[in-house]
């Protein structure tokens, strides 16, 4: 409608049973729009919600090893692993070293490479394995997202 003063722009809203709505306080000059509030604000929480609804939580789940594993217990944390991944989370895979363990960190590593290596189709390495106090931990993110 054009440059107008905010009492005529006030009055043309009233007229038609309208809100005056300020879409940019910042412009030079000030944008308004006439138009009615409740509809306006109610369409807004409309798309808020439905972004809402779209949006994935991506939550960290967490595969705890021994450097001495097992191959079954070993195959079931990897199943543990895949199945976290495959819903979306990542996987925080911690080895955990107890006494003198802790002086061959090589073992850690490479259980961390063998997992790694398991599920590559499925994941990418985010985190390479790293000691941290008498853990190492490597973080997982699956690939399709």
């Amino acid at each position: 409608m054009g440059i107008m003063s905010p009492k005529e722009a006030l009055k043309i809203a009233l007229d038609r049973g309208l809100d005056l709505v300020e879409v940019a306080p910042n412009a030079n000059p000030v944008v308004c729009r006439i138009m009615d509030y409740g509809k306006f604000k109610y369409e807004q929480s409309k798309k808020e919600r439905e972004a809402r609804k779209n949006q994935r939580i991506i939550n960290v789940k967490e595969v705890k090893l021994r450097p001495n594993i097992e191959d079954h217990d070993f195959n079931t944390k990897m199943r543990n692993a895949i199945r976290f991944l495959e819903n979306g989370d990542k996987v925080k895979v911690t080895i955990m070293f107890r006494g003198r363990e802790i002086t061959h960190p090589e073992l850690g590593k490479e259980l961390c490479d063998r997992l790694a290596n398991e599920v590559k189709d499925l994941a990418k390495v985010e985190k390479e394995a790293k000691v941290e106090g008498r853990n190492m931990i490597m973080i997982l993110s699956p690939i399709n997202s």
